[in-house]
């Protein structure tokens, strides 16, 4: 942008934006290099082999809600091999999560049972205040 004042002597007004195009570029430049990109997840709890073998504080420690399937009726339910009604699931978890620093509980169901009442112990669980809620699956399972 210019501006012309008077004759061919006269004063003449410019504004050089060049170095404001380059003080941007630099600063855009920085902006993109000093913003981390780094991906966010689901943080998902998988359950660890013990370090010790002989030791069974571990599966002392460890509730394990299964969700069996049965043909034509609704899935019976277990809290660490116990038959447990699933009427009965939320007053059970309250009591072994009562007295707990460390509330984590795994959910594991056979391959043929929807997943809404996988979904539904994931709730009562929740309900129980369980913190973590993790899920297991065969290849889970294979490992251990």
């Amino acid at each position: 942008m210019s501006m012309s004042v008077g004759g061919p002597g006269g004063n003449m007004s410019e504004i050089n934006v060049t170095p404001m195009i380059d003080i941007l570029l630099v600063l855009l430049i920085i902006f993109m290099v000093i913003v981390p990109v780094t991906p966010k997840g689901l943080n998902a709890l998988v359950p660890q082999p013990p370090k010790n073998p002989t030791q069974n504080n571990a599966s002392d420690r460890t509730i394990v809600v299964q969700v069996l399937y049965r043909p034509g009726a609704t899935p019976a339910y277990k809290i660490n091999d116990t038959d447990v009604l699933r009427s009965d699931l939320l007053p059970k978890l309250t009591e072994v999560y009562a007295n707990r620093a460390e509330r984590i509980m795994f959910v594991k169901g056979d391959d043929n049972v929807n997943f809404s009442y996988i979904a539904d112990v994931i709730d009562i669980g929740k309900s129980a205040n369980v913190d973590h809620i993790g899920l297991m699956t065969p290849r889970i399972q294979a490992g251990q």
